[in-house]
C-alpha cells in the first residue's frame, strides 16, 4: 500500500520521513495554503530524497504555465489536482506531461459526490477522496464519512485522505481498501511542521496490518 505524508516543507523531515518508510511525499503548490513552499525550496528536499518515492505536487486550480513553472525547478514525479479542474483541463495536463502521474482529488460530502468521478477516469492515473470543507480545499483534519465509500469500486487506483491520523489508521483499514493513504494534519505539531514521532507510531500501526495480512 502506498502511504503520502503531504504538506512537506522542511529538507529534514522531508529525509526523515522517507527513511521511516513513506512511499510518496507531497508538496503544496497553492500560494494561500499555509503549507505552501516554492518550486526552489521543494527541489532542495527532493535532492535529498531516495529516487524511489514517488514526489507529487499539489496544485488546485492552477493554469498550465504555473505547473509548467513549477516542473521546470522542481523534478517532481506526479501532479495532483486538488480544485474544480475539469476532465477536460486533467487531460490537458496529462497529454502535456504524460510521463507524469496524475493524480485526482475529490472532496467527498455524500454519495452523491462520487458521481462525477467516472467521467475522469480516462484523463487521470489516480484518484483521491478528501473529506469536504466548505471553506479550504484539503489538509482540515476532518475525518471523511467512510460509510459513504462502502461499494467504491473505482476504475483507478486511489488514496484514501481526510484526518487519518495514527489514532485511527487501523479503524479506516478495517473498513475501507484503498490502494494508499495520504496524511497530512494528522502528523503534524502546525501546518507544515511534521511531528516525526507521529510518523513513526502511524508506521508501526501500519506494521500491524502488514502482520496481520501475512499470517
Amino acid at each position: 500500500m502506498r502511504v503520502k505524508i503531504c504538506g512537506i516543507t522542511q529538507v529534514q523531515q522531508g529525509q526523515a520521513i522517507a527513511e521511516l518508510g513513506a512511499t510518496a511525499l507531497g508538496f503544496i503548490c497553492v500560494e494561500r495554503s499555509p503549507r505552501y513552499i516554492n518550486s526552489q525550496q521543494i527541489q532542495e528536499i527532493i535532492r535529498v530524497i531516495p529516487t524511489n518515492i514517488d514526489l507529487i505536487g499539489v496544485f488546485a486550480n492552477p493554469s498550465l504555465t504555473k505547473i509548467k513553472g513549477v516542473l521546470q525547478v522542481a523534478q517532481l514525479t506526479a501532479i495532483q489536482l486538488h480544485g474544480d479542474e475539469t476532465p477536460e483541463f486533467c487531460a490537458q495536463v496529462k497529454q502535456l506531461w504524460p510521463h507524469l502521474e496524475i493524480i485526482k482529488a475529490f472532496r467527498i460530502k455524500t454519495v452523491g459526490s462520487l458521481e462525477n468521478i467516472p467521467q475522469y477516469v480516462e484523463a487521470i492515473d489516480t484518484l483521491l477522496l478528501d473529506a469536504y470543507d466548505p471553506q479550504q480545499l484539503g489538509g482540515t483534519g476532518k475525518t471523511l464519512n467512510w460509510d459513504i465509500l462502502a461499494t467504491f469500486k473505482p476504475d483507478r487506483p486511489w488514496f484514501l485522505a481526510g484526518g487519518l491520523n495514527p489514532n485511527n489508521i487501523l479503524q479506516a483499514l478495517d473498513n475501507l481498501a484503498p490502494d494508499g493513504i495520504d496524511l497530512s494534519s494528522g502528523v503534524e505539531r502546525s501546518p507544515g511542521d511534521k511531528e516525526i514521532g507521529k510518523v513513526a507510531q502511524l508506521f508501526t500501526k501500519l506494521n500491524q496490518v502488514h502482520s496481520k495480512n501475512k499470517y
